[in-house]
């Protein structure tokens, strides 16, 4: 049965929201109730609720987003209850209007980790409390990432610090404001009770604060959802997945079709990505969204200094699997496996899979290109001035946002070739090292002139060029430093760092009076120091 769409006034409690079980309601649950870890077969889901944390003191809402409850239909008024907080920090259970609790659930799913099959993994630590129409009747999932043990928690304890959990919130508000497909956040709850964790898997664990963010998608499925079932033959239960999300995500489409527009769109996200710096960590088979979204925070980093082989994610740095140029080969290998398990459970042919898979690299091309011509400044992208100036920035460690930004700086008119050293370098003497061989001024300047010779072929009035050319290089990103300073300062009870940190987020392209210290290149410290420009799984 197919799901209704009711639009609805601006709910001011949780329990008004417009509540409506398409998940659960459309796909087959796991019959037992049990909440222990085990294998879950025949099943999308377990139905399974929040355990209470054990905290001193009632938890405590450090923030909320107004612009997710929008999507909601939820009024930022409902912030200030009490229920709010207790709610989605998963110690009261979310009631419906009629006052009977609203059902709660984690997903079943498998996926390969760093190129390996891992098999049945699901959410280990995430409970989704409901699904809601929001204001303009699209169905969205509310999820509480850290409320507590699942049948998928394996060895873990179901929770989450605080320290992950205000990344998370911090990330999913600056890709909403960067303009990246993410899922967002409502809340960021902190529960008072304590986490043991061991940050950098050296036998050195210690207590941290829990706390739980509420993370709000349209939907949770990944490209693990699928692999699982088709592993182990359950072909019914692939196609029956693959409908639904056909049916409510992609209509219209075939299933080769469907699986061809996932992998175009998946391109096009990590176009978005390299254009930015982002560099995700961990990009297993199960923490890819079918939608084609930013999902599941851990130990991301926006890379500083332009390094190609950054990886944020101490896991992952003997191969660098996942490091920043790697992303694009890591995705289409995820595309692929996506198709193999709708090629295994027979829902397209080899040729249709194949085709599927092929779109990945054109449609990369297209986005990365269009990103980068308009980082650039230009109508039409230059590989050549793009390769060369990475080049540069690779060999004297520039800062990625910053040097992009700056080149919006650099004008078009007046002869390049009559300019000198120094004026050609002006522009950008705020990202080049204080202290440079002539050589490499000599580099840069080279670089600049053909540069500027690019931006006058197109005579485009300045302007607009540069404009057009901020709005594609955001000024402000959450640096690895400034996280883990909002973060230092919240374990001590003050949160004025991250609200400062997210009110400038959310506006990245637009330059703030008083918010230099946001836009400044990270200290050298900031560069070595584990638990700064790197981190672990550990959260």
């Amino acid at each position: 049965m197919a799901c209704t769409a009711n639009k609805a006034s601006a709910a001011r409690r949780l329990s008004e929201l417009n509540f409506d079980a398409c998940f659960t309601r459309e796909l087959p649950a796991d019959p037992s109730r049990e909440n222990v870890t085990r294998q879950v077969s025949g099943a999308f889901f377990s139905y399974v609720t929040p355990t209470p944390p054990d905290g001193d003191g009632p938890p405590v809402l450090l923030a909320a987003s107004a612009s997710t409850a929008a999507l909601l239909g939820l009024d930022a008024g409902a912030f200030e209850a009490e229920e709010f907080s207790r709610v989605l920090a998963g110690a009261t259970p979310l009631l419906a209007a009629s006052g009977e609790p609203v059902a709660s659930f984690a997903a079943c799913y498998g996926g390969h980790q760093f190129g390996s099959w891992a098999g049945q993994l699901g959410d280990g630590r995430a409970i989704s409390v409901a699904e809601v129409r929001g204001a303009t009747g699209e169905l969205w999932e509310l999820q509480l990432k850290g409320a507590g043990e699942t049948p998928y928690s394996r060895r873990g304890d179901g929770r989450a610090v605080l320290r992950s959990s205000i990344r998370e919130y911090a990330a999913s508000e600056a890709f909403q404001a960067l303009g990246v497909p993410s899922t967002r956040a409502l809340s960021l709850v902190q529960t008072n009770a304590a986490v043991v964790r061991d940050l950098f898997y050296n036998g050195n664990a210690k207590l941290e604060m829990g706390a739980v963010v509420c993370r709000v998608a349209r939907s949770f499925v990944r490209f693990g959802t699928f692999q699982l079932p088709s592993s182990r033959g359950e072909d019914a239960l692939c196609g029956t997945l693959t409908d639904f999300v056909i049916r409510h995500h992609y209509p219209g489409h075939s299933r080769a079709s469907f699986l061809a527009e996932v992998v175009e769109r998946t391109a096009r996200l990590v176009a978005a990505w390299q254009s930015i710096g982002f560099v995700h960590g961990v990009l297993n088979t199960d923490n890819c969204s079918i939608l084609c979204e930013t999902i599941d925070y851990g130990p991301y980093g926006w890379m500083e200094v332009y390094d190609p082989t950054f990886t944020p994610n101490t896991t992952d740095l003997p191969g660098r699997r996942y490091c920043y140029a790697s992303q694009p080969a890591a995705m289409h290998w995820n595309c692929a496996q996506l198709a193999n398990a709708l090629l295994r459970a027979g829902l397209v042919t080899q040729e249709e899979a194949q085709a599927g898979v092929d779109a990945f690299p054109r449609a990369l091309k297209e986005a990365y290109s269009a990103r980068f011509a308009a980082k650039l400044g230009l109508r039409v992208h230059s590989e050549t001035l793009l390769r060369e100036l990475m080049e540069l920035m690779a060999t004297d460690r520039t800062d990625f946002t910053r040097t992009f930004r700056w080149l919006a700086r650099v004008p078009s008119s007046a002869a390049p070739g009559e300019a000198t050293v120094d004026q050609l370098l002006a522009p950008l003497a705020a990202v080049l090292p204080a202290t440079m061989l002539a050589e490499r001024r000599q580099a840069w300047a080279a670089w600049v002139r053909d540069y500027r010779a690019a931006l006058a072929a197109e005579a485009r009035p300045e302007a607009e060029r540069a404009e057009e050319q901020r709005l594609a290089c955001p000024l402000y990103v959450p640096r690895n430093y400034l996280l883990q300073e909002a973060i230092a300062a919240a374990e001590r009870g003050d949160t004025q760092p991250l609200h400062a940190l997210l009110k400038v987020l959310r506006n990245p392209y637009t330059e703030q009076e008083g918010a230099e210290k946001y836009a400044e290149q990270a200290p050298e410290w900031a560069l070595t120091t584990p638990g700064v420009c790197v981190l672990s799984c550990s959260s």
